[in-house]
């Protein structure tokens, strides 16, 4: 069974970068394919970027100036880093593993998923 656990601080300050961390276990990432998807209050899933087996990135168009996604190998994470954040990315973010690439936020399509962790941005 993968599992996958997302961590990092849960508030994070204007114009700073939030980092997040996804902990892989049960599987590896050099298999696959994995997502960063967020869900702020009110709202529906985004879609944000992912990591592929091989390492190549993918972002959703809005969010690439912004957005990096990089990994592990030898800790099996896979890491978000989204840069000058305001009050609008606050969000409950989530990891998310799928069999091919998916570039939407469908939760049918994602084989497994993280628990989702709540990041607020406020000064």
């Amino acid at each position: 069974q993968v599992q996958l656990q997302e961590s990092g601080p849960g508030l994070v300050k204007p114009s700073q970068t939030l980092s997040l961390t996804c902990t892989v276990s049960g599987g590896s990432i050099t298999t696959n394919y994995w997502s960063w998807i967020r869900q702020p209050p009110g709202k529906g899933l985004e879609w944000m970027g992912a990591i592929t087996y091989s390492g190549s990135t993918y972002y959703k168009p809005s969010l690439k100036s912004r957005t990096s996604i990089s990994r592990d190998t030898s800790k099996n994470q896979f890491t978000l880093q989204l840069r000058s954040v305001t009050p609008e990315d606050t969000a409950v973010y989530y990891c998310a593993s799928s069999k091919r690439l998916i570039t939407i936020a469908t939760i049918d399509e994602y084989d497994y998923w993280g628990q989702g962790t709540q990041v607020t941005v406020s000064s």
